[in-house]
């Protein structure tokens, strides 16, 4: 198939622009500087444009948007936002005016749009909850209305905690927790949906290819664990004592809102479309997870 990727020189964009081309389909990639290349096109989120014409596409897969993992200032909020439903509406307006608009677009959304829910259990038949992150998420998957309207299939691709010793939430923990240094945040006691990088990218091309899948997907593992349970089991793949609490107060004196809204809030959430549709996990459970993944870079 012929794709092309926003966000491909991101963490997930990369893993995944590496995966498509291995198996053989040809991937472009919308980048917003540098000039036009062979396979690179530019893309102004500003505005919507992208510049030369796409041609023709099988799938388009958005991936594009600001960090969360900061102190939210305002700046950063207004960032944050502008860069996902404003951004993510522009671009569909752009492809749907195509001659031959995608067949499916899949888009990257979050299991932030469930909002802090403690130990209720999420599927994607759940309502969206409250919160700076679901109003975020909501303007995010509503962003791709116009390729919806002119028959495009449309995967909102919910994704949690993206598990990887090369980068993201991982690679930040293993230093500290290399050291004996880790430990819960807060009580403990809040829900981590997770995802490996490896079951992401699978999951995305998988959505790609499926065609009864569309509207909500949540991408996370079958086995979301509590933050002392991952704290546990990250210290037992490390061989290393996990047992020095960060008390909460100390993340919201540090992270500001970002603390309460990534770090202690509590999110259930459970694969419900994934697993109807037959996907399979490679890595299930946490422990086989953090096994595979760190033994593997010892």
């Amino acid at each position: 198939m012929r794709i092309a990727i926003t966000g491909a020189s991101g963490f997930v964009g990369s893993a995944l622009l590496q995966h498509l081309r291995a198996e053989g389909h040809t991937v472009a990639t919308l980048a917003r500087s540098g000039p036009p290349t062979a396979g690179t096109f530019r893309w102004d989120p500003a505005t919507g444009a992208v510049t030369p014409d796409l041609g023709p596409l099988d799938a388009f897969v958005h991936l594009a948007g600001e960090s969360v993992a900061h102190r939210w200032t305002a700046a950063r909020r207004r960032a944050i936002a502008d860069s996902r439903g404003p951004a993510t509406e522009r671009l569909c307006r752009t492809l749907a005016a195509l001659p031959q608009p995608p067949a499916v677009l899949v888009s990257a959304s979050a299991i932030g749009v469930y909002g802090d829910r403690g130990d209720e259990e999420l599927d994607e038949r759940s309502a969206a909850g409250n919160g700076f992150l679901a109003d975020v998420a909501r303007a995010w998957e509503a962003g791709t209305a116009p390729l919806h309207a002119v028959g495009t299939r449309v995967v909102n691709l919910r994704i949690g905690i993206v598990l990887d010793p090369r980068g993201g939430a991982l690679q930040r923990m293993l230093p500290p927790f290399r050291l004996g240094l880790g430990g819960p945040l807060g009580n403990g006691r809040q829900w981590m949906s997770w995802i490996t990088l490896h079951d992401l990218v699978r999951a995305i091309t998988f959505c790609i290819g499926q065609r009864e899948l569309h509207g909500t997907v949540n991408a996370v593992g079958p086995a979301p664990v509590t933050n002392r349970d991952f704290t546990h089991e990250l210290g037992r793949a490390l061989r290393r004592p996990a047992f020095l609490p960060v008390p909460a107060f100390a993340l919201r004196l540090l992270f500001g809102a970002m603390a309460d809204g990534v770090l202690l809030g509590s999110l259930r959430v459970l694969p419900r479309e994934l697993r109807s549709a037959a996907f399979t996990f490679e890595h299930p459970t946490l422990d086989r997870a953090l096994g595979a993944m760190l033994t593997a870079r010892r």
